[in-house]
C-alpha cells in the first residue's frame, strides 16, 4: 500500500478545504471542509441533493470544484491534469450505487477490466480476479452475466471490481441501497473486512444510519473470521475510528463520532436517528 508523506508526517487520506461546487442551477456544495485519516471510515449523511455523491466524485477526480482544494493521498486532485488523474484513479476504488457493470461482459471480465487496461499479464489477471471474487464469496459466478445475478450479488461484483487494483481508499455510494436486510449485512461485513484486515480507508455516502453504526460498533476479527461487537467502553484495540459527517443545504452541519451523534438534540439531526 502506498502512503503519501509530507514533512515526515503521513498526509491525510482525504482532505477538503473550503470546497465549493456549482452548476447552472446554483451552488450544491458551499464551503465544505473535512479531513479523513488513513484507515478511518467517514460516513456521509444528508438528504437527497445535499452533495454526498458529488463529494465522492470530487475525491475521485471525476468532477472539479468551483473553488477550494481537494487533496487525496497527498496530491492536489482539484488541479491535477486529466492525464495524471487517469493514473491516480487506479489507486482508489469507487463502488457506484447502481453497480455500473458492463451487461455484455461476464462477471470475470467485468472484474478484470481495469487490469487489462493496465496491461497486466494474463496469468496475474486470472489470479487476481479469482482471489477477489473469492473474497466477496462469488468465485462461482465468474462465467455468468450480470443479468443472471441478484441485486446483492451485482453489488458485490461492483465491490470486487473496485478492489481488484488493491486500492488504499474505497469510495462507497449508497452500497446497501435497495437491498434486503440480510444482503445489507453481507455488504457491511465486506466493508468491515476491508477496513480491519487490509487497512482500507473508507468514505461512505448513505441514507441508512444503521450502516454507519454497524461500522462504528463492530469490527472484523481476523482470528475468528467473524464480525464482533466492540467493547462497551469504546473501540477494540487497534481498531480504526468511524465518524459521521452530516450535510444540510450543501454545508457541513455536523461532524463527530457516534456517541456525539446519538447525544444531539438538534431536530434536523434527530430525523436521521428515528
Amino acid at each position: 500500500m502506498a502512503s503519501a508523506i509530507q514533512s515526515g508526517v503521513a498526509a491525510p487520506a482525504i482532505q477538503f478545504e473550503n470546497v465549493h461546487l456549482g452548476f447552472g442551477e446554483g451552488e450544491i456544495l458551499r464551503g465544505v471542509s473535512f479531513c479523513l485519516e488513513n484507515r478511518e471510515t467517514l460516513v456521509l449523511l444528508g438528504e437527497t441533493g445535499t452533495g454526498k455523491t458529488l463529494t465522492l466524485k470530487l475525491a475521485a477526480g471525476l468532477v472539479r470544484p468551483s473553488s477550494g482544494d481537494v487533496q487525496v493521498l497527498g496530491r492536489d486532485v482539484s488541479r491535477m491534469p486529466e492525464r495524471q488523474l487517469l493514473a491516480f484513479r487506479r489507486e482508489i476504488g469507487f463502488v457506484f450505487q447502481e453497480g455500473a457493470l458492463f451487461d455484455s461482459m461476464t462477471v470475470g471480465d467485468n472484474v478484470a477490466y481495469r487490469l487489462h487496461e493496465d496491461g497486466l499479464p494474463a496469468p496475474e489477471i486470472e489470479t487476481r480476479v479469482r482471489e477477489i471474487l473469492r473474497f466477496v464469496e462469488l468465485e462461482h459466478t465468474t462465467d455468468l452475466l450480470p443479468s443472471e445475478l441478484s441485486g446483492g450479488m451485482r453489488r458485490r461484483v461492483s465491490i470486487a471490481r473496485a478492489l481488484v487494483n488493491r486500492p488504499n481508499i474505497v469510495l462507497y455510494d449508497s452500497p446497501t441501497a435497495g437491498l434486503d436486510p440480510i444482503t445489507c449485512q453481507t455488504i457491511i461485513t465486506l466493508i468491515l473486512r476491508l477496513r480491519d484486515v487490509y487497512g482500507v480507508t473508507s468514505l461512505l455516502a448513505t441514507h441508512r444510519l444503521q450502516d454507519g453504526f454497524a461500522l462504528a460498533n463492530f469490527h472484523f476479527d481476523s482470528e475468528s473470521m467473524r464480525v464482533v461487537r466492540n467493547p462497551e467502553n469504546g473501540l477494540a484495540p487497534g481498531a480504526p475510528r468511524t465518524r459521521f459527517l452530516v450535510y444540510r443545504d450543501g454545508r457541513k452541519y455536523f461532524e463527530g463520532d457516534p456517541a456525539e451523534l446519538l447525544d444531539v438534540r438538534d431536530p434536523y439531526l434527530k430525523r436521521f436517528l428515528v
